[in-house]
């Protein structure tokens, strides 16, 4: 019998677990760099369009349904009134 020399069977039970923990790590770290948006990480807020902007003064209020209808028929690049 072997009393004090070497790991042991823990350890080489353990070193597997080890090896796969490591290869886990390497690949989150790969995709994490890879993965990496364009603007240095930062998360930009979207920006609203035209229509959301107009739909969303409408719904507050700051604008009547008029000129509502006259702006969103400008935004769809046709003059109010027309066919």
């Amino acid at each position: 019998m072997m009393y004090g020399y070497g790991p042991g069977w823990a350890w080489m039970m353990l070193m597997p677990l080890v090896w796969i923990a490591l290869i886990a790590v390497i690949v989150w770290a790969v995709m994490r760099l890879i993965q990496r948006p364009s603007d240095g990480g930062r998360d930009l807020p979207r920006r609203e369009t035209p229509q959301e902007i107009l739909d969303r003064r409408f719904a507050l209020g700051e604008i009547d349904a008029d000129t509502y209808a006259q702006s969103r028929a400008r935004l769809a690049g046709r003059e109010p009134g027309s066919p």
